[in-house]
């Protein structure tokens, strides 16, 4: 196909402010049909028509906005605010300095995955194995002698889970799920909740761990305030860490987590020793004393045992946060890695503390872990277990504000939340707005539930469940909307229909065992969802502002109040004014105008610039340009540019791109790559956005 043709409109046509654009038709070898022919063309003979679109002309000196017949919303102001300058068309090549900083942005991306198994596994370990110190005592509370059965059933339950977090894991190997992978399959409402749900788990992590760490403390020494101030004290001096520039570190985890290991084995070693000594008499006392009077009253048990015995499990959602860490093909070892002692330490550690400790201290403390130091070795061993429970769990609080100081990172990159939560400290480089949010909003949830250890637990476990929920559903999106996207394994569709299931049954469970729960779980998500969808819709809620503002034109007059309207202008236009790129390989119509669609309902810009790598075997397609300028006038609102790059579509071109467009990769968007693409959607950078 040639390219497209501009012809301005004949003299005498009625309207002098338009033009038409003629699009040659495919070239064949059939013969051209007779022009004069009598009967109207067949779809085949009309294929060598020549196409013309209708397009209004562009003023030929310098860019100007474009124009509409519509009526303004407003009282006093017009609507040319809204409607943006006309598109260009630019042939781009890319400098040298470009090339350089895009392989910098390459090498630095490569140099980030020097995790392996062992050491990405200890990131999220003492989450997940540091949280036999508060499930044991949630699930004996309700499940009593039936613990390690309930115990069990939920630890089994993570098979399900994890050949989908694999799959989903190899299709998109980026930081920040499963709000990552929300955003790649979905629209940026759902992914919005995706965030809203990670961050109320990384703040109920922080404050259950700070509160587990003070009981545990408590419980062996009088401490001269009540506990709540020590769960502040430990968030106050965790956010002074975090802001003095110390960041997680794998070796250093890894060292924590083989200390708990090491302090786990020998209790368990020695509980099984000294049980072996004392008989069963202990076990067979709790298991009269604890036993359910009927058999539905043992089901009931030992399902709420089971709804809560989830809590063993939290943190597992936490490794694919950091995924792009990972080296490639280690997730699987990962998961494998913490799901086999975590099955192991909370079942047999729950059977020996029923099989040692009298039921009545167990119901009667947090601290059951200790007790059964102190009764199989004695007091300095469950002084070293409280110790070692102090060290995990306040690493738990670390990963906690870490964790959502990264969500939040990639938050503002994807614009949606202002700028100033990715401000840093001058000499530590530490995002104070982001440490200093999360912090508040942990000490508010502490501080709603009455500073009750035992209701955040119960809630953790309500949002816990949820996040958990969000794979199954990110991978049933991905079959749906990504289905070309190459990955392995290949989850059988039934094994994403149980774990959906199962998700329901376990939030009811959990909900039945203690109602209000329910109710801060909601009220803490709604006002999450409520501050990210405000600042995710700045331009409309100023809009409305404006409207209400022009309401009343006694505020047009007022010397207070007569600039307000033409601040809130500015502000809509600067917010419009950061650019979003479309990268693009054909020019069908359809394609573009879906992409133009989601920018326009995701996105808060005016500025898109659609950008084609141009091989030079294959050249431009034909139409490009011209459904390119029909776009642009199909979109009065928005300022589409045709950037037409020579080079290959390659990570190190994306890379360069952004940098000589200075946008970042991750508002680069594009279609769902085939099976036979050669470069993963991580590699690029950039965000998929249709089929």
């Amino acid at each position: 196909m040639s390219k497209s043709q501009v012809r301005k409109d004949e003299p005498g046509e009625p309207d002098d402010n338009t033009q038409w654009i003629a699009i040659e038709p495919q070239r064949t070898d059939a013969p051209h049909p007779p022009l004069a022919s009598p009967n109207p063309p067949s779809f085949d003979e009309s294929q060598f028509d020549v196409i013309l679109r209708r397009q209004r002309v562009r003023p030929p000196l310098g860019p100007s906005r474009k124009s509409t017949t519509i009526p303004s919303r407003f009282l006093n102001l017009s609507n040319e605010f809204e409607f943006a300058g006309w598109g260009s068309f630019i042939n781009l090549r890319l400098e040298a300095s470009d090339y350089e900083a895009g392989e910098a942005r390459i090498k630095m991306n490569d140099g980030m995955k020097i995790l392996g198994q062992f050491t990405a596994s200890a990131l999220a370990g003492n989450a997940v194995l540091g949280s036999v110190f508060y499930a044991l005592p949630a699930v004996v509370g309700v499940a009593s002698v039936y613990s390690p059965i309930s115990l069990f059933i939920a630890t089994l339950t993570l098979f399900v889970w994890r050949p989908i977090m694999e799959e989903l894991g190899s299709a998109f190997p980026i930081c920040g799920a499963p709000y990552s992978y929300l955003l790649n399959i979905s629209n940026k409402s759902l992914a919005l909740l995706g965030a809203a749900l990670l961050f109320l788990d990384f703040a109920s992590t922080s404050v259950v761990s700070a509160a587990t760490a003070t009981s545990y403390l408590a419980g062996e020494v009088a401490l001269p305030f009540p506990e709540f101030v020590g769960t502040i004290i430990v968030l106050l001096i965790f956010t002074v860490v975090s802001l003095s520039g110390m960041k997680e570190s794998a070796r250093v985890a890894l060292c924590v987590l083989t200390l708990h290991m090491v302090t786990m084995t020998i209790l368990i070693i020695a509980g099984a020793v000294h049980w072996a000594n004392i008989g069963n008499g202990q076990i067979i006392e709790n298991w009269h004393n604890g036993k359910a009077s009927s058999a539905s009253e043992v089901a009931k048990q030992i399902f709420n045992g089971f709804c809560l015995g989830m809590l063993g499990l939290t943190g597992f959602e936490c490794i694919p946060a950091y995924i792009a860490r990972i080296k490639p093909g280690r997730l699987p070892l990962v998961l494998r890695n913490l799901h086999y002692p975590a099955i192991a330490l909370n079942c047999v550690l729950m059977t020996l503390v029923l099989a040692i400790v009298p039921l009545e201290s167990i119901l009667q403390g947090d601290n059951i872990l200790s007790l059964l130091a102190e009764k199989t070795i004695g007091k300095g061993m469950r002084s070293f277990i409280v110790v070692n429970a102090i060290i995990v769990l306040c690493g738990g609080v670390l990963t906690g504000i870490l964790s959502a100081c990264e969500l939040l990172e990639q938050l503002t990159l994807d614009r949606m939340i202002p700028k100033s939560f990715s401000r840093t400290m001058p000499v530590t480089n530490s995002p104070y707005i982001s440490v200093i949010s999360f912090i508040a909003f942990s000490a508010a949830i502490y501080a709603s539930t009455g500073a009750q250890l035992s209701i955040v637990s119960k809630m953790f476990s309500l949002v816990w469940l949820v996040v958990m929920s969000l794979f199954p559903l990110a991978l049933l999106l991905l079959k749906f909307n990504r289905g070309r996207l190459l990955r392995t394994p290949n989850t059988p569709f039934w094994v994403v229909l149980l774990a959906l299931t199962l998700v329901p049954v376990v939030f009811a469970g959990n909900v039945v065992v203690d109602p209000t729960t329910a109710g801060y779980f909601a009220v803490y998500l709604i006002a999450i969802v409520f501050f990210f969808s405000a600042t995710q819709n700045k331009t409309r809620i100023l809009k409305w502002s404006y409207g209400i503002y022009d309401q009343f034109p006694s505020l047009h007059r007022w010397s207070l109040t007569k600039s307000y309207g033409e601040r809130i202008i500015n502000l809509m236009r600067t917010l419009k004014r950061q650019p979003v790129g479309i990268l693009v390989k054909t020019d069908e119509i359809n394609n573009l105008f879906h992409m133009i669609l989601y920018v326009r309902d995701n996105e808060e810009t005016a500025c898109v610039k659609i950008v084609h790598f141009v091989d030079e075997e294959f050249g431009v397609p034909s139409e490009l340009e011209a459904n390119a300028r029909i776009l642009d006038e199909a979109f009065p609102e928005i300022t589409i540019d045709l950037i037409i790059v020579t080079g290959c579509f390659n990570p190190i071109n994306v890379a360069a791109l952004a940098h000589r467009l200075n946008i970042p990769p991750s508002l680069m968007f594009m279609s769902c790559p085939g099976p036979t693409f050669k470069y993963r959607v991580a590699d690029l950078g950039t965000r998929i956005i249709t089929l």
